[in-house]
């Protein structure tokens, strides 16, 4: 193709593309060139984590309550190190009612919409990077009819970029969209594509029991000629039920899908990529009882994905986040200080939200990880029987229990909305998510995850009861006199031997000498949030085709590491290979 500048692709039709041109100055001697679209299309479907997704408030009266001006629910591209330190103060109370599966949905962009609720200023946070290229996302030329006209940006917005948290995912969108349809000029393979083509995949630590193949020049010529890929990402409510999503995404994808067939184009298929809690997602769209497009999904690359959940969601929901960002940069750490410092800022959130609950360790983790220690002694670990709804996560009153009962309902909404029943429904119909997907994965599936000693992940969540405690009988029912909310408790012993079990008190004390439990840190190879006992059940399934296990990133980090990208695109390079197209079976 000759060089010069690239006009607008028409993706509107594969029988009627033209050309539009523009009229410049003399001394202006660039070409202008021409991009046909070929008739095969495989859209990339990008589905982000939790907190990755953009929400709005969909609830007048919500609104009113919290005194916004504006529906945002969760914008965290809006965030600034100002703003996240506000944030990071705003009360459970606030939280509940912003963050509330029931009255939140995507915030999809409406480029005909008012600027600041649906339209452009609302989703400003998609910039384009100044060397980015695409013949499929380029302005159009100036002399198109301005009703119409749209820039590049623009074109994003419509493609769903705005929808995610864009700092964190947008250099990933960007890279997938001008490489995979980069790939070759003058019948000349692009630079860009040196760190994939001819590579030695070992350089992406491949599991060893599922060695890869450098991938060839000639193999990526064949994928890539004569079709395109159209990058998408399409965000979902993360508070609701991973399987609810899973239906909007897969009504989505069909509505794509139909769009570029209706149009000419021939699209049998799409390719998904993932991220954490997006995994889950990606497997419940291809089960028949949720999204049910095992059929329209060619396969599916999972990046950094709790596979049968992680401890740290225990962790988090007793203790709040922790602060990747105090190592790893402030964009890390946005998520920490906006979702909750604190146990009862999470638990106000994700008591009430199904998509967070399941991200709790699945009946698939094992047994005995949740520990109660003392002097290097285990008094006792659970689940005993692989039941950890049962035997974790709906056990009451306990100060080891998973919720703290109080912290459920900071806004008072009435019991049929927020209580301890309804948590306990919630997690129930996690239980029957997880047994739903525990064992499926798309047959052509790749993985990439962290397996990093240097960021350590909660495998297991211990609470270490201090040594200066000699006697520990009763210990598991002592109550709670003091909660930092941050992972360390002070507890009381009962004394058993007054009526009314008055606080055991020691010699001239005058009020209850505490003993402290606290939630020693992290111990597992992990990327900071999924340890690899997780991430590892892809690889232990045996349906994966290449399992990555990689070090050198934090989790919300995963997709900006060079590692990652290139076995991403590796993979998506393999799947496309197992496309069939009508003239060639």
């Amino acid at each position: 193709m000759t060089e010069g500048f690239k006009l607008p692709a028409n993706t509107s039709s594969y029988a009627n593309q033209k050309v539009e041109g523009f009229a410049t100055p003399k001394a202006d001697t660039s070409h202008q060139c021409a991009v046909f679209l070929p008739k095969r299309v495989l859209p990339i479907i990008f589905l982000p984590g939790i907190m990755g997704s953009n929400l709005r408030i969909t609830n007048p009266e919500r609104i009113r309550r919290l005194g916004q001006t504006d529906n945002k629910a969760w914008r965290p591209d809006d965030l600034g190190a100002t703003s996240a330190h506000a944030a990071s103060t705003v009360s459970p109370r606030e939280r509940q009612l912003r963050l509330d599966p029931a009255t939140t949905a995507v915030d999809i962009y409406n480029p005909n919409g008012p600027s600041d609720e649906s339209g452009d200023g609302r989703h400003g946070n998609v910039k384009l990077a100044s060397d980015f290229t695409s013949a499929l996302l380029a302005d159009d030329p100036p002399t198109k009819d301005k009703e119409i006209r749209r820039t590049a940006v623009q074109k994003a917005r419509i493609r769903g970029w705005g929808e995610v948290y864009f700092k964190s995912y947008g250099e990933l969108l960007q890279h997938l969209e001008s490489r995979l349809n980069g790939t070759f000029s003058n019948g000349k393979m692009q630079p860009a594509w040196q760190d994939v083509v001819g590579v030695n995949p070992s350089a992406w630590r491949p599991d060893a029991t599922l060695p890869q193949q450098p991938l060839t020049e000639e193999e990526l010529k064949k994928v890539a000629t004569g079709c395109w890929f159209p990058v998408y990402a399409f965000g979902y409510n993360w508070l609701q039920s991973n399987g609810v999503s899973a239906k909007a995404i897969g009504a989505r994808i069909t509505a794509v899908m139909k769009s570029l067939n209706d149009s000419g184009f021939e699209c049998p298929k799409v390719i998904v990529v993932t991220h954490s809690m997006g995994g889950m997602v990606g497997r419940a769209l291809i089960h028949p009882d949720y999204g049910g497009l095992k059929d329209s999904v060619l396969g599916i690359v999972h990046g950094a994905q709790p596979a049968i959940g992680a401890a740290a969601a225990y962790k988090r929901i007793r203790a709040g986040f922790e602060d990747p960002g105090i190592m790893h940069g402030i964009e890390a750490s946005v998520g920490s200080k906006v979702a909750g410092n604190m146990g009862d800022e999470v638990t106000a959130v994700l008591a009430n939200a199904p998509g967070g609950l399941e991200l709790l360790p699945t009946q698939a983790y094992g047994n005995e990880w949740l520990q109660v220690t003392h002097d290097g002694h285990r008094l006792d670990a659970w689940p005993k029987k692989g039941d950890p709804y049962e035997e974790i996560y709906k056990v009451r009153g306990k100060w080891y229990s998973l919720i703290r009962e109080e912290w459920i309902n900071p806004a008072d909404l009435p019991p049929a909305l927020s209580s301890w029943n309804e948590t306990v429904k919630k997690i129930q119909r996690a239980k029957g998510f997880h047994q739903a997907i525990t064992d499926t994965y798309h047959d052509c599936s790749y993985a990439h995850y962290g397996a990093d000693p240097e960021h350590l992940s909660f495998g297991n969540v211990v609470w270490d009861i201090s040594r200066n405690c000699g006697d520990t009988t009763g210990w598991d029912t002592w109550p709670i006199l003091g909660d930092t909310r941050q992972g360390r408790l002070d507890l009381v012993r009962w004394d058993e031997a007054k009526p009314n079990k008055a606080f055991a008190r020691g010699p001239g004390a005058t009020t209850p000498m505490p003993i402290q439990a606290t939630i020693l840190p992290p111990t597992e190879l992990g990327d900071q949030t999924v340890p690899v006992r997780s991430s590892d059940h892809q690889l232990r399934s045996g349906r994966f085709k290449g399992v990555f296990r990689q070090t050198g990133y934090e989790h919300q980090g995963s997709y900006k590491d060079p590692r990652a990208v290139a076995s991403t695109l590796y993979s998506i390079v393999r799947i496309a290979q197992q496309a069939k197209w009508k003239d060639c079976p």
